[in-house]
């Protein structure tokens, strides 16, 4: 490989990623290779619950929406693994995660071009080649290596996010995402208290609420949302996971995309309806037969927290927001569901001047998912979402961005990029537009 001039290097092998892989890996004369500096792929693996799903289709797979043919497709692992039939009996649409794991591990196994245990520690620029020097180290050996790329993807991911007001308790309280390591040790103490308001805050207290009559613990649940918000997935609203809605998003004032964005996080950060019920139906249902220590509060921000060593408590200091109060929460167990960011990845500072930056100094992504000056270079996988809106964490529209990408590295439309898909239209249209003074006349 070292003497090789890459078409592309992709960086970070996640579903996103992975999907650019198998999609990629048919295309004739095009060269790629992806990087990974974990030892092997593993999604989410603190969150593999037994019963929790995806919130998409199975259609929504690594490839399937780009080419329905292809052999990468969730329904071709499926009759290989010999569960076509058992899937199909099952009737349902959503894929265990645990499934969706298997499923991606599956795919790799078929792609001779990714390479795990793989750091990439550097990246340069060649003016005199035009081409990016990307320095890797094999995180077992040591081992260092240089590659030449015509162009870069991004694909790095997202880390566990902790709020300001909790960062005192990173090395005690627990994240979400290593929620299964820890929760036997959990399960231990004699009070437990969730933060958090999506989708994995959800999951954790619903898991330990099965077993709260078993070991006898206090189980809170804290949100600073004024409610438990379900997923708004009914379909005129899924109609905005659509390259128009992208269009229209992109094209919007900077302003006006973060007033959005913070107006949408219902749309991608909302809870499963059935998960909400199965939550209130287990309460009740435990309550029938027991008294169980079971407290949900919402509207209440942490706004300071302090891990007591003497009592070893979590101390948290709240804000009511709605009442505009102020008190104190105090438990033996603290689990941050407190989602993920975006970080930028060190290996990017040998070529930031070849990168295009916004005003507070992130990615300033071109509609065709590049962030290099000329917009032809280096593409991003989930880093887009202030410029191209609440589907850049999708899963759904993986296979519609990597066809756009994949478009850009090859110079022609591989893979058929839908551009109209929704009955709604989201914007008005040049000619419709009517300035202010004929507006008066019409008046």
């Amino acid at each position: 490989m070292k003497n090789i001039t890459y078409d592309f290097i992709a960086i970070g092998v996640g579903p996103f990623n992975l999907g650019l892989a198998c999609l990629t890996q048919p295309i004739e004369n095009l060269n790629g290779v992806f990087f990974d500096k974990n030892e092997s792929f593993n999604w989410h693996p603190g969150m593999l619950l037994q019963d929790t799903t995806l919130q998409i289709p199975f259609l929504a797979d690594l490839v399937t929406l780009a080419d329905p043919t292809s052999p990468f497709s969730f329904l071709n692992y499926s009759k290989e693994q010999g569960k076509m039939y058992s899937f199909y009996i099952r009737e349902n649409f959503l894929l265990l995660r645990n499934e969706y794991n298997q499923y991606c591990q599956w795919a790799i196994k078929k792609l001779p071009n990714v390479f795990f245990s793989t750091e990439v520690i550097q990246i340069d620029y060649n003016e005199s080649d035009a081409l990016y020097s990307v320095t890797t180290k094999c995180t077992k050996t040591n081992d260092i290596k240089t590659y030449n790329t015509k162009k870069l993807i991004l694909g790095t991911g997202t880390s566990p996010h902790v709020p300001k007001s909790c960062e005192i308790l990173k090395e005690k309280a627990i994240h979400s995402s290593a929620y299964i390591q820890n929760k036997e040790e959990l399960q231990k103490q004699k009070s437990i208290t969730v933060l958090g308001s999506g989708q994995s805050a959800a999951e954790v207290f619903n898991d330990l609420l099965q077993e709260i009559d078993v070991y006898e613990y206090q189980l809170n649940w804290i949100t600073r949302s004024p409610r438990f918000f379900p997923m708004d997935y009914s379909k005129l609203t899924l109609e905005m996971t659509s390259p128009e809605y992208v269009d229209y998003f992109y094209n919007l004032p900077e302003n006006k995309r973060e007033e959005l964005l913070k107006e949408q996080k219902i749309l991608y950060k909302g809870i499963n309806k059935d998960l909400i019920g199965n939550i209130f139906d287990t309460i009740y249902s435990k309550k029938v037969i027991k008294e169980i220590d079971v407290n949900l509060r919402t509207n209440s921000e942490c706004i300071k927290s302090n891990y007591n060593k003497e009592t070893g408590n979590f101390e948290l200091e709240l804000h009511q927001i709605e009442q505009d109060k102020k008190y104190r929460h105090t438990t033996e167990a603290l689990v941050l569901a407190t989602g993920y960011n975006y970080k930028l990845p060190e290996f990017l500072n040998g070529i930031k001047n070849r990168i295009k930056w916004d005003k507070k100094e992130r990615f300033a992504t071109h509609r065709n998912y590049s962030i290099d000056v000329n917009a032809n270079e280096i593409f991003v996988q989930n880093a887009e979402l202030h410029t191209h809106g609440f589907v850049t964490p999708d899963l759904g529209m993986a296979c519609y961005r990597n066809s756009y990408i994949i478009k850009e590295l090859t110079g022609k439309e591989y893979y058929s990029i839908e551009k109209q898909i929704a009955f709604q239209q989201f914007g008005v249209e040049k000619e419709e537009v009517i300035s202010s003074e004929v507006f008066e006349l019409i008046l």
